[in-house]
């Protein structure tokens, strides 16, 4: 990007204007020594309190970073030929990215563009792969348009997604790969290395697969409890989710067998207007738009408890369910996200569904249900608690589903289940006799050759 803004400052001279931005400050700070590094040697000259670069022609670079969405406020009204977006995937919403955008503009009739490099993995990993379309173009290559009416006329807009892989590089050899590899992480080194973006950085429900979770739709049986689990939102999306328990083991005509006992998730609403964004839709009209997508008999329902908050006024529960003469009527739901001193969390819950029971899952989505199989397996682990997620990425349907768990909970028997995290420190941490720790200091040292009968048992006298 920096060679990009050299010869764009050099063609246009004093018109030429640019902002280089990233996520948090420190993040700058690597982006601005490289910059002195290849403008300084050519004549631009750095102002340190203005955090700009100065082109011998007249150019202007900015160097700034956005740690919250309203920092892209400041900007309205600047006017830029050059936006450069460093590491997009760390921004969660593309709200100030967007803003950035309206101020790309030149009364000198200087073309402007914005350019922005990211990888697989972080809070913004979904806006971004939604974006640039990598679902439907991995590969990249492929020039997309987006058009926009304005005036009378229609103005067209295009984006590119030109991947690079580390082995594109001729400057990083196979130590580089072998430092990366060092991670530990299988999924993170295939991200980077090979641009996966299936696959997610830190993914809290590692358990999710495609191949064993997701099956083709079919007829659910009569007889089957039936669920209805709502997120609300209004400027963020909001959740429907139906949910049906099964019965007893059935088996499904494409040959999926779901155990008894088992969640399967057959339709979702999901209210959004884009990556993260609401409808900002009327209570009233959610509750309609529910009755319009169902055909049969629920049983119960849940719903986060925050709608049933009261402000000298109806709840919004209350609302949906005046508007529809009680049709769509919610019960509080059991919002607890993490256990606590032994107690049910709601993660754990969803988990312990995903994982199931001999490796048969207690968990089924519908193919169908589009934005829960995009939004649960990009969950990250919150980077502060890691037994939470983190809440800025998109996790409103993950949050109908937690819900729906909730209200069915699964326990599977000790003999079956998978031991907890906190089981698994316990044992590492138990304590040891001396006795122990010294046969497996000498196990270590001597391996084979130890020999007990020449040097006596691994005991301490």
């Amino acid at each position: 990007m920096i060679g990009d803004w050299i010869s764009h400052s050099d063609t246009y001279g004093k018109h030429a204007v640019g902002m280089a931005f990233r996520r948090e400050r420190t993040q700058l700070i690597d982006l601005v020594e490289r910059a002195k590094q290849i403008l300084v040697p050519i004549g631009h000259k750095w102002q340190d309190k203005e955090s700009t670069f100065r082109g011998p022609k007249g150019s202007r670079l900015r160097f700034a970073f956005l740690e919250s969405d309203s920092d892209a406020d400041a900007y309205q009204g600047h006017s830029y030929t050059r936006l450069y977006g460093e590491e997009l995937g760390t921004f969660p919403s593309e709200t100030p990215i967007l803003k950035l955008n309206a101020t790309l503009r030149s009364g000198q009739g200087v073309p402007c563009q914005f350019k922005a490099t990211f990888n697989p993995g972080g809070a913004g990993h979904q806006w971004v792969k939604n974006r640039y379309h990598l679902d439907t173009a991995p590969e990249g290559m492929q020039v997309f348009k987006v058009s926009f009416k304005t005036g009378g006329k229609t103005v067209e807009k295009t984006r590119i997604f030109i991947p690079s892989k580390v082995t594109d590089n001729q400057y990083l050899d196979e130590n580089y790969v072998a430092n990366l590899m060092m991670v530990g992480s299988p999924e993170l080194v295939r991200a980077w290395l090979e641009g996966d973006w299936n696959i997610v950085q830190g993914a809290y429900f590692s358990e999710f697969e495609h191949d064993r979770h997701i099956i083709k739709p079919f007829a659910i049986p009569e007889g089957w409890t039936r669920i209805r689990a709502m997120d609300w939102g209004s400027a963020a999306p909001f959740a429907v989710l139906w949910c049906a328990i099964a019965g007893d083991d059935y088996e499904t005509r494409f040959g999926n067998l779901i155990p008894r006992g088992a969640m399967v998730v057959y339709r979702e609403w999901y209210g959004a207007s884009g990556p993260n964004k609401g409808l900002k839709l009327p209570s009233e009209d959610v509750a309609r738009g529910i009755i319009e997508r169902e055909g049969e008999n629920i049983n119960y329902s849940v719903i986060d408890p925050s709608c049933y908050a009261s402000d000298g006024g109806p709840s919004i529960a209350e609302r949906m369910a005046r508007a529809t003469e009680g049709a769509v009527w919610f019960r509080r739901a059991d919002n607890r996200r993490v256990g606590v001193r032994g107690a049910m969390g709601g993660w754990d819950q969803l988990r312990a569904r995903l994982r199931g029971t001999d490796g048969q899952p207690m968990l089924y989505l519908f193919s169908t249900c589009k934005d829960l199989i995009r939004t649960l397996p990009a969950l990250q682990h919150d980077p502060n608690r890691p037994e939470d997620v983190d809440t800025e990425g998109e996790d409103h349907a993950p949050d109908a589903l937690r819900y729906a768990c909730m209200s069915r909970p699964y326990v599977l028997d000790s003999s079956d289940r998978p031991k907890t995290e906190r089981e698994i420190i316990a044992e590492m941490i138990k304590p040891r006799s001396l006795n122990e720790v010294y046969a497996q200091f000498v196990e270590e040292k001597y391996g084979d050759q130890y020999d007990e009968e020449l040097y006596g048992p691994l005991e301490l006298n």
